[in-house]
């Protein structure tokens, strides 16, 4: 969890005639082409599984890009939660509710890992809101009585029939229901939900909960009409005490292994969904919320499940807040330099971080972009503020101070910010005692209405006494380079970090510019129009017209990885980034790269690898393992400020000469960076004056090719006689301080004593230095 010392790491709010029935039920096609080449419809970057015609074409064109509809270019997710019911007496948003024609995708929020490992949204009933509920009275929620079920589901599935193009998805967690879920009474069952679900008490894969949960996911969109499944897993990470404090108990032992399973889980779903949809018809999407915290980042190695998804949802908000002290926006677009929270960490201070400041949607987006296409990605926006009271310091608050206070119970804090509250913190959760927990969080149509004084008539649904009035003035603030609109009450303290048609505007812009393919909101009911009959804002879709107006026309979105052209043919070598540091011991971010020979021929001494990686991280990456490793080419350098510039840092390494990879071998080399990156990616392999594709990149339009046995080349396969005076490493010989070596051509010197660590294996940190070649 956050502290000064650890910026970033915040919460989040948060084929068969009966499947084809379903399908039709739905209001989706039960028919798709299936063409014989589906391949040239998968999108760049995505896995397919072994021996399945995964049906691309349903969901794909010709280029891999996603077809939503011709007014819909890029996306528009809109998260659609279950609670907003208004049968709590505070306003409803229901399915009637969402602008259908401005958005493409739906995510219904939540449904939760049951104790039995089950996706499941609780027991049917008349008061379960996703399948039993009913409004009656209310316009536009009549059920339709062709569907067996009733709820958000039924409606859903009615607005679906009405426009097609839209396809809904069942998003899984978030912040409440990672480790849990809530009972039909409300009360939380400590399940341990995704964590126990896919990673045994011992830190191993459990894959009997994953196969059993990925199952019951096809049968549940089968049966309600869903188009996929969205993970919102928060968060399968190796920081300790990150996510709900209520999951720590659970999920701190298990962490070394969250990777693994989170790994094992999307792989498995993957592989599930494509064979489901091969014997549908249909390609059912597979997703995640993903954090934008360098800090959550780090500790999740390369984010290794992108190649399963056919999208990935960065939840660029909760950048900053009421769990530490530091004043500043939820959702910036870039860096300005001035984040105080990075600065009191030595983030712009500290050379090896390049002056890359990592709180903000750039940054993510970049993170995310070193391994996938442009059109892969989307960003988050929040529709919701965040907040603080009795600030000081800063420019109308931003980057100012909210003093220490006490943290809402169950929040395992111990020093929190000073959150707003009471008319500032409309939509506020409640602590595990039952009381408000100060967070400055509203819907934005409640923010612009505090923004031109007004008192909502909406006001007393939410406990406050009718006739209430406001206190001083909230000024809407703006600052063009972080691209963050705020509210300022100067006479309060009050700082509310906001967003709203010019920030909107200016986030769909970079949208398009940058070839992404679209945007997340959490959440469509804190959206706004103006009603000028009662003179207030309320409810409504004035937001996200704005990003629709944008994405109608703008050019198809970009859906290639690489930036430079890469090899058509590819060879069956797998690179690996593995064996990283857990949670705070991993800085410097310092995995083994493995490299596996899974061709029939020798690689000889000098073969070239040549890789990107995301501008997310400075342009000094180097190894400890004598290959040379070198960054040839940066699409960016220096600080952030306004936006990373270019993508990728392009690096070359190389077999030592001495040293040949035979076929099934392997060779491992300690690898050093310093802030976050995705999986490496855009890898080629030269070797006997010719260039090659890896086959674990999954490029479109590349084939693998078999070299053959033998050898392209007669490597030498041992060290040539050199300069080495130092006597020969023995692994039985014990070594002090100061002594030196010869090992693989070149010389290394102990740091302390040791016996049996192989130099060149033990890092940048550890006991033998590299002293150069002899």
């Amino acid at each position: 969890m956050p502290s000064p010392s650890q910026p970033g790491a915040r919460p989040a709010l948060l084929a068969s005639a009966a499947a084809v029935a379903g399908l039709l039920l739905a209001g989706l096609p039960a028919t798709v082409s299936h063409a014989a080449d589906q391949e040239s419809c998968r999108p760049d970057g995505l896995y397919k599984t072994a021996g399945v015609d995964v049906p691309y074409c349903s969901v794909y064109d010709a280029d891999g890009r996603e077809k939503m509809g011709a007014d819909h270019q890029r996306r528009v997710i809109g998260y659609f939660t279950g609670w907003r019911t208004g049968k709590d007496g505070k306003p409803a948003y229901l399915a009637s509710d969402i602008p259908w024609d401005k958005i493409t995708h739906i995510n219904y929020a939540f449904a939760h890992v049951d104790k039995g490992n089950k996706l499941s949204v609780g027991p049917d009933g008349a008061t379960n809101a996703a399948t039993g509920m009913t409004w009656p009275g209310v316009a536009g929620a009549e059920m339709d009585p062709a569907l067996p079920y009733k709820g958000h589901f039924n409606l859903l599935s009615k607005f679906k029939k009405q426009h097609p193009d839209v396809k809904t998805l069942i998003s899984v967690g978030g912040w409440a229901e990672t480790g849990g879920y809530f009972d039909a009474d409300g009360t939380r069952v400590n399940s341990g939900g995704f964590y126990s679900m896919a990673t045994n008490a011992d830190g191993s894969v459990n894959q009997a909960g994953i196969d059993t949960f990925a199952t019951s996911a096809v049968d549940f969109i089968r049966k309600y009409g869903f188009n996929g499944v969205d993970i919102d897993y928060e968060y399968p990470t190796t920081m300790k005490d990150a996510g709900n404090p209520l999951d720590w108990s659970l999920a701190n032992g298990r962490r070394a292994g969250l990777v693994k399973g989170y790994a094992a889980l999307m792989k498995t779903l993957r592989e599930k969904l494509d064979r489901a949809g091969a014997a549908d018809g249909k390609h059912y999407l597979l997703t995640v919320a993903a954090p934008s915290s360098g800090y959550l980042l780090r500790g999740m190695e390369t984010f290794q499940v992108q190649k399963y998804l056919d999208y990935v949802n960065i939840m660029s908000y909760d950048l900053h807040g009421a769990w530490n002290e530091y004043v500043g926006p939820n959702a910036s677009l870039f860096d300005d330099g001035k984040d105080a929270e990075l600065a009191a960490a030595g983030v712009y201070s500290t050379s090896q971080y390049g002056g890359i400041g990592y709180l903000n949607t750039d940054w993510a987006y970049h993170y995310f972009r070193g391994s996938m296409p442009a059109g892969r990605i989307n960003i988050g926006l929040p529709y919701y503020t965040r907040g603080f009271k009795n600030v000081t310091g800063g420019t109308d608050g931003l980057w100012g101070k909210a003093p220490s206070t006490n943290c809402p119970a169950g929040s395992g804090l111990t020093k929190c910010g000073d959150g707003a509250s009471g008319i500032d913190n409309l939509w506020h959760d409640l602590d595990t005692n039952g009381k408000e927990s100060p967070a400055g969080s509203n819907p934005m149509w409640h923010a612009k209405n505090l923004e031109k004084g007004v008192v909502g008539d909406y006001v007393t649904d939410y406990g406050f006494p009718a006739g209430t009035r406001l206190t001083g003035t909230y000024a809407r603030k703006y600052d063009s380079t972080l691209v963050a609109p705020w509210l300022w009450n100067a006479e309060k303290k009050v700082f509310l970090s906001t967003e709203d048609e010019q920030s909107v505007k200016a986030k769909a812009d970079y949208v398009v510019d940058r070839g992404i393919g679209g945007t997340m909101v959490w959440e469509l009911a804190g959206d706004y129009d103006w009603n000028a009959a009662k003179g207030q804002y309320e409810p409504g879709s004035t937001l996200t017209t704005a990003m629709y107006e944008k994405f109608k026309s703008a050019s198809p979105y970009g859906a290639k990885r690489a930036t430079t052209d890469l090899p058509s043919e590819a060879l069956k070598i797998d690179v690996e980034f593995g064996q990283f540091p857990l949670g705070d011991s991993n800085y410097p971010i310092s995995p083994k790269l493995k490299i596996t020979n899974n061709t029939s021929a020798t690689l000889p001494g000098g073969t070239e690898f040549r890789f990107d990686y995301g501008t997310s991280a400075p342009g000094n990456a180097k190894d400890q393992s004598g290959f040379g490793t070198t960054v040839i080419r940066s699409d960016h350098t220096g600080g952030n400020v306004g936006g990373l510039k270019g993508d990728y840092h392009r690096v070359s390494l190389k077999l030592p000469a001495w040293q040949s990879l035979a076929p099934g071998a392997s060779v491992e080399l300690d690898f050093v960076y310093y802030l976050p990156v995705s999986t490496p990616s855009n890898w080629t392999v030269t070797f006997g004056g010719k260039t090659y594709a890896l086959a674990g990149d999954l490029a479109r339009g590349s084939t693998v090719v078999e070299l053959g046995g033998g050898t392209p080349t007669d490597p030498p396969t041992t060290p040539p006689p050199g300069d080495c005076t130092a006597p020969a490493w023995n692994a039985s010989t014990e070594y002090g301080g100061g002594s030196t070596v010869s090992h693989k051509g070149r010389t290394w010197k102990a740091q302390w004593w040791t016996k049996g660590e192989e130099p060149g294996t033990t890092g940048e940190w550890g006991v033998w230095r590299d002293q150069g070649a002899c």
